[in-house]
C-alpha cells in the first residue's frame, strides 16, 4: 500500500524512539538578480542516534544549503529542524502577517535561537575545503580549541589535555599544535578539521563532502578514519557528497537530492541494488569502475533538462521512498 508525504514523516518520527535528527519541509530561497532561486524546496528526513545518512546529488542541488541550515548558518525559508526532540530552527514566516502574528513569530525564533545556540555544541561540521576552513594566522592548537573555548571551557590544562586527545585520535601529532595550517598537506588540514569538530563531543557530525578536495589515495584515508571515528565514539553523521560510491562504503541510509527536492530515500544496498527514480539511475550509471573494458560498453543514462520535481514522498517498499512526480 502506498503513503503519502504524511505517512512518511509519521514513519521517520516514530521509528525506534524518537529520531536525533527530524528535517521537516524544510525550505530556503534567496533572492538573485531580483529572482527567488529555491535551493532547498520542501525536504524532509530524519536520522536515528548512531545513523550514518548519505545525502547525494549533482553540484548546486542543495546538499550544503541544507546542511548549514540545520546547523544553523542559513536562516529558514520555511519548516523546521527537530534536534532530540526539541526545535533547532524554525521558518521565517510571511511578510504580509499581521502585527500580532509577527511578534508570536518573533518570540517563537528568539526561543528557538536559544535553543539552537545549546544545541549547536552537540552539532558539529566538517567543511568541504580543508584550506578555506583554517585560519592561517591560527595555530593548530588555537584553530582546534577555539569551540572548546567558545563552550566556556577556562582551565588551560584540560584544554591542552583535549586538543592533544583529539589530534591523537585523527592520527596527528601532539607535537604539531603550535605549527600553523600553511605546513600542512591537503589530508593533514583536513585532519584538523576533524579533530576541531570532534573536540566539543558532538553527538551529531555533519560533513560536508571532506573528501572532494584530496588526492584520491588521501581520500581513502580520511574515509576509513571517519569510520573507525564514528565506530569508536558512536557519532550520528549526515554526510553529504556527489560520490555515490563513497557513499556507500559509509552511510546506512541515501537520500538523493535533484535540484532542492528529494527524489528517493533507501537503505544503501537497496538503493544501488534497485535505484527507482531515473535521476538515481543516471547518478549510478555515472560512477566509474576501474575496468576499461566494462567502461568501454557502458551505456550512460542521461537526466538531463529536466523540470523542478514535484510530487510527495511514496513508500514504495519498507524504508524504500520514491518521490512520485505529479503529472
Amino acid at each position: 500500500m502506498e503513503n503519502n508525504r504524511e505517512d512518511f514523516e509519521v514513519k521517520n518520527a516514530s521509528g525506534e524512539g524518537t529520531p536525533l535528527l527530524e528535517v521537516r519541509e524544510l525550505k530556503k530561497y534567496f533572492w538573485a538578480r531580483k529572482k527567488l532561486f529555491k535551493a532547498v524546496d520542501g525536504v524532509s528526513f530524519s536520522i536515528k542516534k548512531g545513523e550514518a545518512f548519505g545525502l547525494v546529488g549533482e553540484s548546486g542541488c542543495g546538499k550544503t544549503t541544507t546542511g548549514r541550515c540545520i546547523l544553523g548558518l542559513y536562516p529558514l525559508t520555511g519548516g523546521e529542524i527537530l534536534f532530540q526532540g526539541e526545535k533547532v530552527g524554525a521558518g521565517m514566516r510571511s511578510r504580509w502577517k499581521s502585527f500580532e502574528e509577527k511578534a508570536r513569530d518573533r518570540a517563537e525564533q528568539r526561543a528557538v535561537k536559544k535553543q539552537m545556540e545549546k544545541a549547536r555544541r552537540k552539532i558539529q561540521m566538517i567543511f568541504q575545503d580543508p584550506v578555506a576552513c583554517l585560519n592561517p594566522r591560527m595555530t593548530v592548537r588555537e584553530i582546534v580549541a577555539e569551540g572548546l573555548i567558545i563552550a566556556g571551557e577556562k582551565d588551560k590544562a584540560v584544554i591542552e589535555k583535549k586538543v592533544r586527545e583529539a589530534l591523537e585520535k585523527v592520527g596527528l601529532s601532539a607535537e604539531y599544535a603550535g605549527r600553523y595550517p600553511h605546513e600542512f598537506s591537503g589530508g593533514q588540514r583536513q585532519r584538523i578539521g576533524i579533530a576541531r569538530a570532534l573536540i566539543t563531543s558532538p553527538d551529531l557530525v555533519i560533513a560536508d563532502e571532506p573528501v572532494s578536495a584530496l588526492d584520491v589515495s588521501v581520500q581513502a584515508q580520511v574515509i576509513n578514519l571517519l569510520q573507525d571515528l564514528r565506530e569508536e565514539l558512536g557519532l550520528t553523521v549526515l554526510f553529504i557528497a556527489h560520490d555515490l560510491s563513497v557513499v556507500k562504503y559509509l552511510c546506512d541510509r541515501i537520500g538523493v537530492m535533484y535540484k532542492g527536492r528529494l527524489v528517493e530515500i533507501a537503505p544503501s544496498d537497496r538503493l544501488f541494488e534497485n535505484p527507482l527514480h531515473p535521476y538515481t539511475k543516471a547518478l549510478l550509471s555515472a560512477i566509474p569502475l576501474p575496468d576499461p573494458a566494462y567502461e568501454k560498453g557502458k551505456i550512460r543514462q542521461p537526466y538531463e533538462g529536466r523540470e523542478v520535481p514535484s510530487g510527495t514522498l511514496t513508500e514504495i517498499e519498507d524504508g524504500h521512498f520514491l518521490l512520485k512526480e505529479s503529472e
